[in-house]
């Protein structure tokens, strides 16, 4: 590793951070070269580093902020929570409250149960489907996202030298001695192909517990999932006795109800985090109830013994159920309303500059491919060397102009924003499209 020149606050921090953490960060995403950008504060849609320089902020900390950054509502909210305490063996009156909210809120959501992140989320949805239903394999899209357990994130970083087969794909897996009982119990299917995923399925159809799926997957592409085969999925999990469980940790906040609203689908448990904590660290999993109460430390036979020493903080609680009821159906529709614009805009400077680049999204979300065509599935996505070298490039160059995005050249928006801020967004990646 080349060391930085402690030329700057950044610089010498991060001489610090390469002494105690692994790499001198605790989350990759924040790595950049010749060192991470430190925040020092933040309000509304804008970041100020320790250096004094101010980005608007597309990232949103990986879209968990859909009110940016220190909303006073929220404060006010965590501040008197503080005084009253951050962590009890008690319940608490907020954890009933933001249940019964988020019940409301969604349709599929019979029971809730809170955790602590979205990984948490969806390993508590995927033990709960196992203990439902006997069985003991979960199916996922190749190259989908799903957090850091042990099988939902098999496959999710697959290249041409691995995936094997788009007829079977095969199990890859990301940590250096994974079990190879993990990735024998995971079926990969390709994204948006009923065909080929049906047939992977029908194969392990006794052995199946849940089928699960993100229904506008960032590492896929940032594509909507197609609703015939959406459908294709719901049918076979209902005909086979298997469930279908969707990841909406990040995309529940496309919609009052979550992604799943665009569908006629409803999947049998969600799981949620990010937007839902109000800027705090938060999972929950929801869904039928018969099968929720899986959990349930009542019942004769407890199938699913489950706790967390911080599940339901009230801190979060608070901090979320005043987020969430800010970010109601005007709210929601202002967002998306504001993201349309910027990703027609985002096209007409694609347009305009000649550059080969296609923009995907839904919602308050949206990605660049420096691609013709927009892909349909995570091997269309896949990046050559040279697209990573423009989307790098890209990347440096909105940093530059005061712009931060996640670093896949992919962007949220938050409430705070208004058309002058999506407008400039665009006219920047415009300058950088002509640089490219």
């Amino acid at each position: 590793m080349t060391r930085p020149e402690t030329t700057s606050k950044s610089a010498a921090l991060y001489e610090r951070a390469l002494r105690t953490l692994p790499g001198g960060v605790s989350r990759n995403t924040v790595l950049r070269t010749p060192h991470p950008l430190y925040a020092d504060h933040a309000f509304g849609c804008r970041v100020t580093d320790i250096e004094g320089q101010e980005f608007l902020d597309f990232s949103n900390n990986m879209a968990s902020l859909v009110h940016g950054h220190a909303h006073p509502e929220v404060v006010a909210a965590v501040t008197e929570q503080l005084h009253r305490g951050t962590a009890f063996t008690l319940a608490t009156e907020v954890e009933v409250e933001y249940a019964e909210f988020l019940c409301a809120r969604c349709p599929s959501f019979e029971k809730l149960r809170f955790v602590n992140s979205g990984t948490e989320a969806v390993m508590g949805m995927m033990k709960a489907a196992r203990a439902f239903t006997g069985r003991p394999k979960i199916a996922k899209a190749e190259g989908a996202y799903h957090g850091t357990y042990d099988y939902a994130e098999v496959s999710q970083m697959a290249d041409p030298e691995r995936w094997g087969s788009e007829d079977r794909p095969s199990s890859v897996p990301v940590v250096h001695g994974t079990p190879d009982k993990a990735l024998s119990d995971v079926v990969v299917f390709p994204y948006n192909d009923i065909d080929r995923a049906l047939a992977l399925l029908d194969a392990n159809k006794d052995e199946l517990a849940a089928v699960l799926l993100d229904p506008m997957s960032h590492r896929v592409g940032l594509m909507k999932v197609d609703p015939d085969f959406l459908r294709a999925l719901r049918e076979w999990t209902e005909a086979n006795g298997a469930l279908l469980l969707f990841d909406e940790v990040v995309t529940f906040r496309s919609e009052v109800g979550g992604a799943q609203s665009w569908y006629d689908a409803k999947p049998d448990l969600t799981a949620v985090g990010k937007a839902i904590g109000g800027g705090f660290p938060v999972g929950a999993l929801a869904g039928r109830a018969d099968i929720m109460d899986v959990m349930n430390p009542l019942a004769d036979r407890v199938l699913f013994p489950h706790s967390g020493t911080f599940s339901a903080n009230p801190v979060t609680m608070v901090a979320g159920l005043t987020a969430m009821r800010l970010f109601d159906e005007a709210a929601v529709a202002r967002l998306n309303a504001l993201t349309e614009r910027c990703m027609r805009g985002l096209e007409a400077e694609i347009e305009r500059t000649g550059i080969a680049a296609c923009v995907t999204g839904g919602g308050s979300m949206f990605r660049v491919h420096f691609k013709a065509e927009a892909p349909r599935n995570y091997r269309e996505t896949y990046a050559s060397a040279e697209e990573n070298r423009m989307v790098k490039r890209q990347l440096d160059h909105m940093f530059d102009a005061g712009f931060m995005m996640i670093n896949t050249c992919a962007g949220t928006l938050s409430t705070p924003m208004t058309e002058t801020e999506v407008d400039a967004f665009v006219a920047a990646m415009g300058e950088g499209f002509a640089k490219l």
